[in-house]
């Protein structure tokens, strides 16, 4: 099951388009879909996130807690929307592109995706792409 879960006050439009698209991720990557939580927020929520369980002190994004089992994909994705559009802004690109990139991002690491050296992130942003594209046909 897949659940969105708003501590802003953004909302998706057509929640079920993006259940179905990220389902879509899932199995092409022949995985399942377990139990995924959405949770959009602001920067200061994800910021204590941040502080609270990985000792960061940074905005960022996105962060993700991988419950994974087997083939079974679960975890919880934490997004701020506040950076989502400073970076749809910094690297020129609307705000659906780049919204679309940070939720499948978190997807793409419960499925075994790295991004921590050039080489993966480059992997990591192939997929993204590939994601996206899927998302945009449908």
């Amino acid at each position: 099951m897949i659940d969105f879960n708003f501590e802003t006050d953004f909302v998706l439009d057509s929640p079920e388009s993006y259940q179905k698209w990220i389902e879509t991720i899932i199995n092409d990557y022949n995985f399942e879909v377990g139990d995924i939580s959405y949770i959009f927020c602001d920067d200061e929520y994800l910021l204590q996130i941040n502080q609270q369980y990985l000792n960061h002190d940074d905005l960022t994004d996105i962060i993700s807690f991988d419950y994974t089992e087997g083939k079974s994909i679960s975890g919880d994705i934490f997004i701020s929307i506040e950076r989502v559009k400073e970076n749809a802004n910094q690297y020129k690109v609307d705000f659906q592109q780049e919204l679309l990139r940070v939720m499948c991002h978190g997807i793409l690491h419960f499925l075994g995706f790295k991004d921590k050296i050039e080489e993966d992130r480059l992997e990591m942003r192939k997929n993204e792409e590939i994601c996206i594209k899927k998302h945009i046909s449908n």
